[in-house]
């Protein structure tokens, strides 16, 4: 299954068997809740007779108030009253049950959904974030679990409703008042259509403002995450004129949707209840003549009213339906894709402990999305135990390609990665990088705590190890000058703290979760001198007795490695100590090296 998970934009959601038949995946999330289901099924039918039973006891009434009536009930008018508030009182107390027990079914089985949704998205490999946009995989995981939510709970019940109401009136009339129905079938159902067509196209307007609403709101969720860029180029007069044009836009439709609504009530009132209308003078005619009793023309109106709503309701239940079994195949897809990890299989108790021996040997490579060019061609390396590592070249090099290998971001096309002499293939790939840290040269942070962000190296780390980290990386420094120390709160992506402050608490959540291998690309190259030389200091503690990979482009924090890899389209062209190179005569490092250190 390719890992694209798209929708076609302008696809519009039909009922068919193929998607009827998708749909039963999703009904795997509702069977552990089916006799809750069952019940609320149960409720909603017995809740709906007992509200089609009030129209007929209406008719009744008004037969016996003139002194015509057709039942022997053998109860007077007056008492009429208990009829109705047992009826209302049973249709309201199934009704509460009906809903509280629709509630469990839709919460709790779609958040088994939402659950299994997010295990299968945080474990996709990493050509699958690549090829699907973040927005679309959030919209998979809230909106469409959130239609399908609301057709569990509020849509199908409403559904099954309908078709209970429009059946068991349509029975009750023909058998009561056959003249009238074969009338209203015969006239009815070509009004009823009518508007189901008209509803079709205001629902069309309403779709095409809602998404000139959510292009505007797009607007302004792009200028509000990329404000230090709109306030750099200072172009807040051009985002407000964008805006305003977007606004403006929404306006015109929205006057078009009124008009078009307009029209419809026009429609409503003078067709609909026309025929509504017609259907009462017919039978106010049948009353005349002796063929009709008041009461039961009182009860075919009501009857007809109950009837011609739960018609017309088939569109806009039709339309939420096929929107949810349309969001029933998106999210089918992803949980029907193939993870990379199964975490929920691993024991992170039974981690391995390795070496961090690495090789590689003739590793060919290139991208799935660009097979023509290949990144790496034929590289070699070795790395022993301990030992501390370059990688150096220019952008483009195939530097950072050799680190997503080693961490089997992707699978190599020829060649092999071994680590302790064993394939890393042959790894468990959770074991594999829990072997592996990192300090990329953008860290990473979440919205929480600094204590939160620490502990992503080691979740349940006790104190005096967090401690430990935070002084092994400088970190405690600027951490016991904040009033509330570990546990302030650093915002989105640690927008509160400086770059120096952010490589810290990177390189801190490295050492507690204490690599066989370290990889550091770039660690330092965006800070300012004080800053290097505080991150470089933990660095160096960091990098004591592990393997480490560095990728640079500043030589001079390379200086005292033991060996550099100078790459070259795709090839090491050279290696060795920076002596070594500095001296080599036309080469690439000396050319890198003399534009560093000779200006």
């Amino acid at each position: 299954m390719s890992s694209r998970i798209k929708p076609e934009p302008n696809a519009k959601p039909k009922i068919t068997r193929e998607n009827l038949k998708s749909s039963l995946y999703v009904f795997k999330y509702i069977r552990p809740y089916m006799s809750y289901f069952m019940i609320g099924i149960l409720c909603l039918v017995i809740g709906s007779l007992a509200f089609m039973a009030f129209p007929g006891a209406a008719g009744e009434m008004a037969n016996m108030a003139i002194g015509k009536g057709k039942y022997n009930l053998g109860i007077k008018v007056q008492d009429f009253w208990w009829i109705f508030t047992i009826i209302l009182i049973t249709q309201g107390v199934l009704s509460y049950f009906r809903t509280v027990l629709f509630a469990i079914v839709s919460e709790k089985g779609m958040a088994d959904l939402r659950k299994d949704l997010y295990d299968k998205i945080i474990s996709q490999n990493l050509t699958f974030y690549e090829e699907n946009r973040v927005g679309e995989l959030t919209s998979r995981i809230t909106a469409d679990v959130e239609q399908l939510q609301s057709a569990f709970s509020i849509t199908l019940a409403e559904f099954i409703r309908q078709v209970v109401v429009l059946i068991s009136g349509v029975i009750i009339i023909t058998v009561l008042m056959p003249k009238l129905t074969i009338l209203m079938l015969a006239t009815f159902p070509a009004i009823v259509i009518a508007a189901v067509i008209f509803g079709r196209y205001i629902r069309k307007m309403s779709k095409e403002r809602q998404e000139k609403l959510a292009e505007t709101n797009s607007i302004v969720e792009e200028t509000l995450q990329s404000f230090t860029v709109v306030k750099s180029f200072a172009n807040e007069w051009y985002e407000s004129i964008r805006y305003a044009r977007s606004v403006d836009d929404i306006v015109k439709i929205s006057l078009k949707f009124a008009k078009v609504r307009g029209l419809f009530f026009i429609f409503i009132i003078t067709i609909l209840f026309g025929g509504i209308f017609f259907i009462l003078w017919r039978g106010a005619i049948l009353v005349m003549e002796g063929k009709m009793e008041v009461g039961d023309l009182f009860s075919f109106i009501i009857y007809t009213g109950v009837l011609g709503g739960a018609i017309a309701s088939f569109g806009n239940l039709y339309t939420a339906l096929s929107q949810a079994l349309g969001a029933t195949e998106r999210v089918r897809d992803i949980l029907q894709s193939d993870s990379e990890v199964d975490f929920k299989q691993h024991d992170r108790n039974e981690l391995i402990h390795l070496k961090g021996d690495v090789k590689f040997t003739d590793v060919k490579f290139a991208y799935s999305s660009r097979s023509d060019v290949q990144v790496l061609d034929g590289v070699s390396l070795d790395v022993k135990a301990g030992q501390k590592v370059a990688l150096v070249g220019q952008s483009g090099s195939g530097k950072s390609t050799i680190i997503q290998l080693l961490m089997r971001f992707y699978d190599i096309d020829s060649g092999s990665i071994t680590i302790d002499g064993k394939k890393i293939e042959d790894y468990n790939i959770l074991s594999l990088r829990q072997n592996i840290g990192m300090v990329p040269q953008e860290v990473i942070l979440f919205g929480g705590s600094i204590r939160e962000n620490i502990l992503y190296g080691k979740p349940h780390a006790t104190d005096s190890e967090l401690h430990t980290a935070a002084e092994q990386s400088n970190c405690f420094e600027f951490i016991s000058k904040f009033p509330d120390g570990y546990n302030t709160v650093i915002g989105e992506k640690g927008i509160k703290l400086s770059g120096g402050q952010r490589q810290r608490i990177a390189i801190a959540r490295a050492i507690l979760k204490n690599p066989s291998i370290l990889i550091l690309d770039e660690a330092t190259s965006s800070l300012d001198a004080e800053s290097e030389r505080v991150v470089q200091e933990a660095l160096e503690r960091l990098m004591e007795g592990r393997t480490s990979i560095i990728i640079a482009h500043r030589l001079s924090t390379i200086k005292e490695v033991d060996c550099i890899y100078v790459l070259d389209d795709g090839k090491i062209a050279e290696k060795g100590s920076h002596e070594v190179l500095s001296d080599m005569e036309g080469g690439i490092y000396q050319y890198l090296a003399k534009l560093q250190f000779e200006v």
